[in-house]
């Protein structure tokens, strides 16, 4: 995992480089523990913890509500902007941007990166969990259960926009039936 945190912080700090309003940039784990951060001024711990409690949250907000997995979370304070962007399969990327920054550049740059750490993170995943299934006692396998598909999330019924039909007019006209016949 160090060769990967190696890189994790590089891709940071190249970050930093093209986009000169962020203020700070780190990437956690899905437990909020911090792979690698360029964060002056700010305890990086403590971001991380929370960017990684924030990305749980808004990760069931979006599944919730239906709007699939979560991709990224913006938040806009007084002084400035508050970014994450989903990395791998359980990391984030927390950008920290002045408020002049401009935020397409800042989505842009967030992706980009969000994807490069994301395949760093899930290679090192990949290959710890490698090293662990070689090295691990084969004395007994066990059959791990499918995972359970997310439910279909049901649409509401979308009722007609036509303008309704106006009850007092039908309430006071006379009907009349016509019959005709030809000869």
């Amino acid at each position: 995992m160090a060769a990967a945190q190696d890189g994790i912080l590089e891709e940071l700090r190249r970050l930093r480089a093209r986009v000169p309003q962020l203020t700070g940039a780190l990437a956690a784990d899905a437990d909020g523990l911090v792979l690698a951060q360029d964060t002056p001024g700010v305890d990086p711990e403590t971001v991380a913890a929370l960017a990684g409690a924030t990305r749980t949250l808004a990760a069931q907000l979006a599944d919730e509500t239906g709007q699939g997995d979560l991709r990224e979370l913006l938040v806009r304070g007084l002084y400035g902007y508050v970014a994450s962007y989903a990395a791998g399969a359980g990391a984030v990327v927390t950008l920290l941007a002045q408020d002049r920054v401009n935020v397409g550049r800042l989505h842009l740059e967030g992706r980009r990166a969000g994807a490069r750490i994301g395949e760093l993170v899930d290679s090192a995943a990949a290959t710890a969990g490698a090293a662990t299934a070689a090295t691990a006692p084969t004395t007994e396998t066990t059959a791990k259960a499918p995972a359970k598909p997310a439910p279909a999330r049901p649409r509401a019924a979308r009722t007609s926009r036509a303008k309704p039909a106006d009850a007092r007019a039908t309430a006071t006209a006379p009907t009349v039936a016509r019959t005709t016949t030809e000869s």
